[in-house]
């Protein structure tokens, strides 16, 4: 891809992070809608964590195939079909008739989110050559999701409360659109310099352990053991499957070889722990606000803002500490923040306070802003470019797979504490189990993030990365032979 000038790189930037508002925007919104489409669906807690579920699962499955993919025909091309799926599956998640349809067309949408997220920050990566502006650039990236918690609860609010629950789709259509039109005119195309092959088996074994995993955590308070025992084996027989598979594969859909970096495979475990307290805490939260203390969308989503303002603040203020001294002061702040945060809800019942609550929410929000531009930058900064859509992927991916075990996992022990009849006075007991969990992904993101940002770390990421790079230029030599 040619260099572009600075206005042409801000241009391509500030339509990816286009592409990054509509996702965040959507999900954040579709939280605070939760309790109405409860009551105007007729849903359960379980199919409650399926409307979020269903799109983070084939998020998350599919990731890894569109970053491939992209980089083998071309990244604005997949990103522009990225564009028009989510587009159409957000206008039909508006006119669902049921659950079961909404639950549908919420795939339809992720199908087209799969392209999107790591496609953009692929392009990123590659428009954004010199590691000190890239940095910036992905702390702006961070910073747009900070615009969404900011901005999803209260246009969610605003939407539910005086139009009806699926207006909330209604938002990503211009926005969609607009990024369409632009991303035809100035986006220009790249593509890896080899093409990588399918990996049909790799990805149905991808899909299989997402999909069973999450099925099974999700259904386990209703359905019980021996009905969820199928689908615990399906996720055991796929993941022994991929780790004998892939690793045997000149091109697999997820290269082993990339978690010889410790800085990678910590970023990915980071990520997962980071999104699963993100997916869990708005879940609880929005869940108690509106069912429990009894408030209205719009003033369910002002209560988010003590957690949304310092994610956008701080989220930029990440990005510049990585670019300037890498990636650790950010990660133990956002280790420490989280923690804090999950301890004062788990055991000091901070809902029951406004202050504590008040309280809680700015130490997640400090957190999270925190969090996302090391996972970034650390994912796709130590691997050779011609990678850069595979190992953003796969970060990007970590993060969904998170989200959708945050929701499946808190809201099943949720499920499995709280009754029907009596909602409102066992929600907090119940929610405690939840708030530990979330306590220990923040000390999962304090430990690892001190642990693998070290000079130590470095070494195995530039030895991983020059082992890719030579299996590259061995396998060029074959080809060309």
């Amino acid at each position: 891809m040619p260099e572009l000038g600075h206005r042409r790189r801000m241009l391509v930037l500030a339509i990816c992070c286009m592409s990054l508002l509509i996702v965040s925007l959507d999900t954040t919104a579709l939280n605070v809608a939760l309790p109405a489409m409860q009551r105007g669906l007729d849903a359960s807690t379980a199919g409650l964590q399926w409307t979020i579920d269903a799109y983070t699962l084939v998020l998350a499955s599919l990731l890894m195939l569109a970053g491939s993919t992209a980089d083998r025909i071309g990244r604005k091309r997949v990103f522009i079909a990225g564009l028009i799926v989510f587009t159409i599956g957000s206008a039909l998640c508006s006119v669902a008739p049921n659950l079961d349809a909404l639950v549908a067309f919420r795939m339809v949408q992720a199908v087209g989110g799969s392209m999107l997220n790591p496609v953009a920050m692929s392009i990123i990566t590659n428009t954004f050559t010199e590691p000190r502006e890239r940095a910036r650039a992905i702390g702006v990236w961070g910073g747009v999701v900070g615009i969404s918690m900011a901005a999803g609860p209260l246009v969610g609010g605003l939407l539910v409360d005086s139009v009806g629950w699926r207006s909330i789709f209604w938002v990503n259509l211009p926005v969609g659109l607009a990024a369409l039109l632009l991303t035809l005119r100035y986006v220009p195309e790249s593509r890896a310099p080899k093409a990588r092959r399918p990996d049909p088996v790799g990805q149905i074994l991808v899909i299989a352990l997402f999909g069973s995993l999450t099925y099974a955590i999700i259904e386990a308070p209703n359905a019980g053991f021996v009905s969820i025992l199928p689908f615990a084996l399906v996720t055991v027989i796929a993941l022994a499957g991929l780790l004998w598979y892939e690793p045997r594969r000149d091109e697999p859909l997820i290269d082993l070889r990339f978690f010889r970096s410790a800085p990678f495979s910590g970023a990915t475990v980071i990520a997962i722990s980071a999104f699963a307290a993100l997916g869990g805490f708005l879940f609880l939260s929005t869940l108690y606000l509106q069912n429990v203390r009894g408030l209205d969308a719009l003033h369910a989503g002002l209560w988010m803002l003590p957690m949304a303002v310092p994610m956008f603040l701080c989220a930029p203020l990440s990005g510049r500490l990585v670019g300037s001294r890498g990636p650790r002061l950010s990660l133990v702040i956002a280790g420490i923040a989280t923690t804090a945060s999950g301890v004062l809800f788990a055991a000091f019942d901070a809902e029951t306070s406004d202050v504590t609550l008040f309280l809680g929410y700015v130490l997640f929000g400090i957190g999270f802003g925190f969090v996302n531009a090391p996972i970034t930058n650390t994912a796709v900064s130590g691997m050779p470019r011609s990678q850069a859509g595979v190992a953003a992927a796969v970060a990007s991916t970590s993060r969904q797979l998170g989200q959708t075990l945050g929701v499946a996992v808190i809201g099943a022990v949720l499920a499995t504490g709280v009754g029907a009849s009596s909602y409102k006075d066992e929600f907090v007991s119940a929610a405690v189990p939840g708030w530990w969990i979330l306590v220990g992904c923040g000390l999962a993101v304090l430990v690892l993030g001190a642990v693998t940002s070290g000079a130590w770390a470095r070494g195995t990421a530039e030895r991983a990365a020059t082992g890719l790079e030579s299996a590259e230029v061995r396998q060029a030599a074959g080809v060309s032979a």
